[in-house]
C-alpha cells in the first residue's frame, strides 16, 4: 500500500487491493504496517490513534474478514484503548468469522537518524509493547514481529524456540536503510530459523509537515526457508501472491538439520583475555 494521513482514503486503497487478493482465494491476507494512516505530526498521529476494539479500521477489517470468510493479518494500526491512554504500533489478527484471534504490539521503536539526515522518533507517540504472539492457521505456526523488530535477532530467536513455521513483518522501512538492509535481513531471517518470512510493506512517499516527503521502500517479498525469494513486489501497490509448501519446510530442516545441533548456550563461561603487552 501507499498509506497517507487520511484514514478513509486507506480504507478505500486497502478494500480494493483486499478484494483484489480475494480472486486468488487466499487463506490469509497480509496488509502494511500503518495500513490505516501515515505521515502527519506527532500529535496527528495521537489524535489519529484508534479504538481497540471498536475503531473505524478495527471495524472495516473485522467486517471483511467475515463477509469474505477469510483470515487477516491486518498490518499495523494505531491502537488506543482509552482517550488518556498509551498509544501502541499494533497487529491484529481475525479469522475468517471475523473474531478476534490476537494481537501483537510492536515492541522496538524506530528512534534513529537515517544516513540523509531525517530523524525517526517513533517513541515520542508510541509506546512500545511487552508480550508476544503465535497463531495456528492450518497447521502452521505463525509469528508477529513489525517493521524495526527485523534487525532484533533475539526476538526471533525466542519466536523460533516454540516452532514457528511462517514469519510475517508488516513494514514501512524508509527507502535509504531499505534498499541497504530489508531483503538481506528478511533472507538471513528465513535461513537462519527454516522459516517462510513474509515481508508486507509501505511503498511511494507521504508527507511530513515542514519538511520533505518521506519515501517508504515498497519491494514486498516472500522467501522461503532455503531464503529464497519465491515472491516479490515493486514500487507501487500491488497484490503479491505466493502459495507455502509444507513440504519446503521438512526437506529443508531435513538437510540441515539445526533443531537438533543447535547448542544451549544459557550458563557457559565467556573467557576474554587481556592483549598482551
Amino acid at each position: 500500500m501507499n498509506s497517507q494521513p487520511d484514514r478513509r482514503q486507506n480504507l478505500v486503497q486497502a478494500e480494493r487491493l483486499m478484494n483484489e487478493a480475494m480472486r486468488g482465494t487466499p487463506d490469509l491476507i497480509v496488509l502494511p504496517e500503518h495500513f490505516d494512516w501515515m505521515g502527519g505530526t506527532a500529535d496527528d498521529k495521537r489524535r489519529a490513534a484508534d479504538r481497540v476494539p471498536g475503531g473505524e479500521a478495527y471495524g472495516f477489517i473485522e467486517r471483511f474478514a467475515k463477509d469474505n470468510s477469510v483470515w487477516i493479518h491486518a498490518g499495523s494500526l494505531l491502537e488506543r484503548q482509552r482517550n488518556d491512554g498509551p498509544v501502541y504500533n499494533t497487529t491484529i489478527v481475525f479469522n475468517a468469522r471475523g473474531e478476534e484471534v490476537g494481537r501483537y504490539r510492536k515492541i522496538h521503536m524506530f528512534d534513529i537518524t537515517a544516513p540523509n539526515g531525517m530523524t525517526y522518533a517513533e517513541s515520542s507517540v508510541v509506546t512500545p509493547g511487552d508480550d508476544l504472539l503465535i497463531y495456528e492457521l492450518n497447521g502452521y505456526r505463525i509469528a508477529c514481529v513489525i517493521c524495526y523488530d527485523l534487525r532484533f535477532s533475539r526476538l526471533f530467536d525466542r519466536l523460533a524456540s516454540e516452532m514457528v513455521d511462517i514469519f510475517i513483518l508488516p513494514a514501512a522501512f524508509n527507502r535509504q536503510t531499505g534498499r541497504a538492509h530489508f531483503e538481506v535481513l528478511c533472507r538471513a531471517r528465513a535461513i537462519e530459523y527454516q522459516a517462510y518470512f513474509v515481508a508486507c510493506g509501505q511503498c511511494g512517499s507521504y508527507p511530513t509537515p515542514g519538511g520533505p516527503r518521506r519515501e517508504t521502500l515498497g519491494r514486498s517479498l516472500v522467501c522461503d526457508p532455503w531464503g529464497t525469494v519465491i515472491g516479490k513486489a515493486g514500487h507501487f501497490p500491488a497484490v503479491l501472491q505466493v502459495e507455502i509448501d509444507p513440504h519446503r519446510l521438512v526437506e529443508v530442516r531435513r538437510l540441515i538439520p539445526m533443531s537438533e545441533h543447535r547448542v544451549l548456550l544459557d550458563g557457559k563461561h565467556l573467557h576474554i583475555k587481556p592483549e598482551r603487552m
